[in-house]
């Protein structure tokens, strides 16, 4: 097994949370969780969409794969919480990319 870069690990890292990113749903999962000081029960995520509850519970857990969401667990409550530094370091790591090198 070849050993990855610095560069490659981190490129399949950004790809791990575009992918996350990519669907419309998960998007509004976190805007939502944003908007609810960042995080909210399995529960009450799934009454705010129109999906299944096995489709948001598939959506939260790509979320929490990407790491973009980690939970917790209160009594019978499992707790999603946002996790906005995950988000701004791998979003402002890819921007990067595209500055202008003076």
């Amino acid at each position: 097994m070849k050993k990855q870069s610095k560069a490659e690990r981190e490129l399949e890292d950004l790809e791990v949370v575009f992918r996350a990113l990519a669907h419309n749903a998960r998007r509004h999962i976190l805007v939502v969780l944003l908007a609810r000081d960042g995080q909210m029960t399995a529960g009450e995520i799934v009454k705010r969409f129109s999906c299944a509850w096995p489709t948001t519970t598939r959506h939260l857990r790509q979320l929490e794969d990407a790491g973009l969401v980690w939970t917790k667990k209160e009594g019978r409550e499992q707790i999603y919480i946002l996790n906005q530094d995950r988000l701004s370091k791998v979003v402002g790591n890819w921007l990067q990319y595209f500055e202008k090198g003076e």
